[in-house]
């Protein structure tokens, strides 16, 4: 049995340029970042795929009995015609309403995150399945390919034990957090990229413990001490800080503002690994912020009002921070808010870089955790 990708090809062509378009899938798959089509199947032309296997192991070819089914008796199925249609059939085993979610393409938008080598089963192969059967599926919208990531100067070899994986990385007590930190930091997102031990030792005490873990301890611990594990009074208003030339923190929230829509518009083009070197930016803001304000005893006894602004607002970035890093690390997100008292938010939308007033509804970086909290 035979798929006609052939036959299927002007229309999944026409289907990738206006997906690609739409989705903004990333430049190394089957079309470049111009919008031309550079895999070698399709510029050489489709051909027609063989859809069953003569072997022992796989899913048998269902037994249909007609005359266009003969021959197929003890068959199996290709896996790459049987794999992707695990996506809508583990859904149907999931809930009898799949269909919400697999024949709803106006209100369903489907990302796939894989490595470059399986890009053309999911961008031409699966697709031109889908554009065969005639019905409305809902079609990939992004895909998140990634080159290759090597290992301390070769290439990962399960045979040759030449790597770490993923029972050896449990193995070494190592939280989650950390393996997830670095894999992210590092994902081949533009080209190949290197696990390093080293690289891996250094990300973690230089990057993530020293600047992200230092701002959220530092003031945690000077709110614990100094306010009795509350937040204090300030003339701040809730909801999201104005940007004013008045204010002694212009220069810090329009830079959390910019660094927050940074992280908005690498988020919603699927630029992991850009946002959470935004992440890391934003918390070095913070650290910035607590050494120019100068918070310390002397700050609280001298200008106790002022300190107290700096506090509320470098506490109400910590949760703001949270939930920017859940994504990425989901556990320390839960562990923030549950030294805030807080309950699980959302990221913002962020004013525009340097404009002054109130932000729109809802927009901008402001004050959510209020006093007495």
């Amino acid at each position: 049995m035979y798929l006609r990708l052939d036959v299927i090809q002007p229309q999944t062509e026409a289907w990738i340029r206006e997906s690609w378009k739409i989705g903004k899938w990333s430049p190394n798959s089957v079309v470049n970042a111009q919008g031309e089509i550079i895999d070698s199947r399709l510029k050489s032309g489709l051909k027609p795929s063989a859809i069953t296997r003569d072997l022992k192991w796989g899913v048998p070819v269902p037994a249909g009995g007609g005359e266009k089914e003969e021959g197929t008796e003890g068959k199996v199925i290709y896996c790459w015609f049987d794999a992707p249609l695990g996506y809508p059939s583990i859904t149907a085993n999931l809930t009898p309403e799949w269909k919400q979610w697999w024949f709803n393409p106006e209100h369903v938008k489907l990302f796939q995150f894989m490595g470059k080598d399986n890009i053309y089963f999911h961008t031409v192969f699966f697709p031109s399945m889908l554009i065969g059967d005639g019905r409305p599926w809902t079609k990939l919208h992004h895909i998140s390919g990634t080159e290759f990531l090597n290992y301390e100067g070769g290439k990962f070899s399960k045979s040759r034990n030449l790597g770490v994986f993923g029972t050896q990385a449990q193995k070494t007590g190592i939280p989650a957090s950390v393996w997830r930190y670095y894999l992210v930091a590092n994902r081949p997102e533009s080209g190949d990229s290197m696990f390093s031990w080293g690289d891996f030792i250094t990300a973690n005490n230089s990057v993530l413990l020293k600047n992200f873990g230092n701002f959220v301890n530092r003031i945690l611990k000077f709110a614990v001490a100094k306010y009795q594990s509350t937040l204090p009074p300030t003339t701040d208003s809730p909801g999201p800080l104005p940007l004013s030339a008045e204010d002694e923190d212009y220069a810090f929230l329009a830079d959390v503002n910019k660094l927050l829509a940074q992280y908005n518009t690498q988020m919603d083009a699927v630029r992991l690994r850009d946002g959470l070197q935004t992440i890391m930016q934003l918390s070095a803001r913070g650290n910035l912020y607590l050494q120019s304000a100068g918070l310390n005893n002397a700050l609280l006894a001298e200008k106790p009002e002022r300190c107290a602004i700096v506090v509320s607002r470098a506490i109400n970035l910590v949760w703001l921070l949270s939930a920017m890093v859940s994504p990425f690390m989901p556990s320390v997100e839960t562990n923030i808010c549950e030294q805030l008292n807080a309950p699980k938010r959302s990221v913002p939308d962020a004013i525009a870089t340097g404009e002054e007033g109130t932000a729109n509804a809802g927009a901008g970086f402001g004050i959510d955790l209020l006093e007495g909290h």
